[in-house]
């Protein structure tokens, strides 16, 4: 596992690791509140919608087409299967939950605008365990998401999960990944300066890390996990001008993962020895975010 208890992203865009859900339609979700000025450390405008529509039925070609231009590595549909991601949980509609002391580290991750992508209309939405503790659990049960994660059991091993990081030391956010109206994903937003992992690598301040988890298996292996991980990174620099880093630690042995991040304009910085792997550590500047 990382080294504070959550699984690196590009572990979770591998091709063994991530799981399935069943649910089979999606909801509407209610965008995110507009930042206050004293909530969020950004001041450029949002460019992307203030909504997040129900994705409309696939189409005979199969949903979502990854432009030619895309930085995505495959031209594939890229449309989340149905069959495997869950619509938006109950409850996603009601007003967000009081931001905890993570939200103030990471400027209010609830607020933040959605974006357009490549690949749809994409938002983060902060986790209330009460709400999605379940589904969670269902993903974490998959024996391939398990390998990594090591969250599977019963529903209360992935609940201290996420209250761990809602209750604990405040520098970590775990969020649904929301695509057009469809929850398929699972994120962490960490602040990796105050992490553990900070022992293991020059950290500098207000380095953030990331993590993903893709829920359907069927999302995988189409360059949905990279073009996500592009507009996540953006998300966190346009929203928080004083990270001049997003960082990942994926398994040194997960090559998926490292494609991954590296189609996602992150570079290779050094290998890691972290507690339970070798890694590598990935990093994104935002020095080069247009250029790579």
């Amino acid at each position: 596992m990382p080294v504070h208890d959550a699984r690196t992203g590009a572990e979770a865009a591998s091709e063994a690791g991530l799981g399935a859900s069943t649910a089979s339609s999606p909801t509407t979700v209610p965008a995110a509140p507009a930042a206050s000025t004293a909530s969020s450390p950004t001041t450029a405008p949002a460019a992307s919608p203030t909504t997040v529509p129900a994705a409309p039925a696939a189409s005979p070609a199969g949903g979502h087409e990854v432009p030619a231009e895309s930085d995505c590595e495959t031209t594939l549909s890229m449309r989340p299967v149905r069959e495997f991601t869950a619509p938006a949980p109950e409850g996603a509609d009601a007003a967000p939950a009081p931001p905890g002391p993570a939200d103030d580290l990471l400027g209010r991750i609830g607020d933040w605008d959605p974006l357009l992508t490549p690949v749809g209309t994409f938002r983060l939405l902060p986790v209330r365990p009460e709400r999605d503790t379940a589904l969670l659990a269902r993903w974490m049960n998959d024996p391939a998401v398990a390998a990594f994660w090591e969250l599977d059991g019963p529903e209360e091993v992935t609940g201290r999960h996420l209250r761990a990081q809602l209750e604990g030391e405040g520098h970590s956010v775990p969020c649904l990944g929301v695509l057009d109206g469809t929850v398929m994903s699972y994120w962490e937003l960490y602040r990796a300066d105050l992490d553990p992992l900070a022992r293991h690598y020059p950290a500098r301040p207000h380095d953030t890390g990331v993590h993903l988890l893709l829920g359907a298996v069927a999302d995988r292996g189409r360059g949905l996990g990279s073009a996500l991980l592009r507009s996540v990174t953006d998300l966190v620099l346009d929203h928080r001008p004083a990270c001049a880093r997003v960082v990942a630690e994926p398994d040194l042995r997960n090559t998926a993962s490292l494609t991954a991040f590296l189609s996602a304009g992150f570079r290779f910085s050094a290998e890691l020895s972290l507690p339970g792997k070798r890694a590598a550590l990935m990093i994104r500047d935002r020095s080069l975010r247009h250029l790579m």
